[in-house]
């Protein structure tokens, strides 16, 4: 009895930690984002600005597994500039040449998004002892959502001075536990967009997090159209009902 109340006690304390850890970080930040509400859409300007923040900045170190490079063309880039930018990268052919050796060639546009380490262990020694993680469903995967992953990018700051910080830790307010590996992967001018938009750090935090929030949920738009239409059937439906009824019983008294 006294040894499974030891455990129960340990179970909660490592249960509890967590808790702790993101009652200690502050509120994400409340952003106004487009595809937000019944008749949200992605806004595909700020999406391809945002791939270009992965592609010039995160992509060094977190890769997007699950995202094929021909899903790009549904932020409005064509097939030709989907091929030309899947070439830059090298995959494993599935199969071997006529010598029996693997080999590798340009990626195609079917291919998923190449990592930016062969493994695990290659990705901790890379980053300190670090994993990175992947991104593709980061925005589902983080509660607070869009809101959170925009608010730890932009909400790098100087700690407190009270505060005890090892030199290999960075201050986020919005982090739990508010100390945080990632160093600021953001900065003023980092990326000189294409469409010559100020790249100002709350500029692509906003647009990468809209990329990243499209990589997690590319058919929302697809998904709150469909219900729209299924609600206003609904609706009509109902109506259709009650005129129905009345109609039936009209003569009863």
């Amino acid at each position: 009895m006294k040894k499974a109340l030891i455990l129960g006690l340990v179970a909660c304390s490592l249960m509890a930690a967590p808790v702790q850890a993101a009652e200690d970080a502050e509120a994400p930040k409340s952003v106004d984002w487009s595809f937000d509400g019944i008749f949200g859409h992605y806004d595909r300007a700020s999406l391809q600005r945002g791939m270009q923040v992965y592609k010039e900045v995160c992509a060094a170190c977190h890769g997007m597994r699950l995202l094929a490079y021909r899903n790009l063309m549904d932020l409005g880039y064509s097939e030709a500039q989907v091929k030309a930018f899947a070439s830059q990268y090298e995959v494993q052919n599935e199969d071997p040449n006529d010598e029996g050796e693997m080999f590798n060639r340009p990626a195609l546009p079917s291919d998923r998004f190449v990592s930016p380490f062969p493994n695990e262990q290659a990705a901790r020694a890379s980053n300190g002892g670090a994993l990175p993680p992947d991104l593709s469903l980061i925005v589902k995967a983080r509660a607070g959502g869009a809101d959170y992953i925009y608010s730890v990018l932009s909400g790098y700051a100087e700690a407190p001075k009270d505060l005890k910080k090892p030199d290999t830790l960075h201050y986020n307010p919005y982090f739990p536990g508010q100390l945080i590996a990632m160093p600021p992967p953001l900065t003023e001018g980092a990326v000189e967009y294409a469409d010559g938009t100020k790249a100002t750090v709350d500029q692509l935090s906003y647009d990468v997090t809209n990329f990243l929030t499209w990589a997690s949920s590319p058919k929302l738009e697809a998904q709150k159209s469909t219900g729209f239409k299924v609600v206003l059937f609904l609706l009509v439906f109902t109506g259709l009902l009650i005129a129905v009824k009345k109609k039936v019983w009209s003569a009863v008294h």
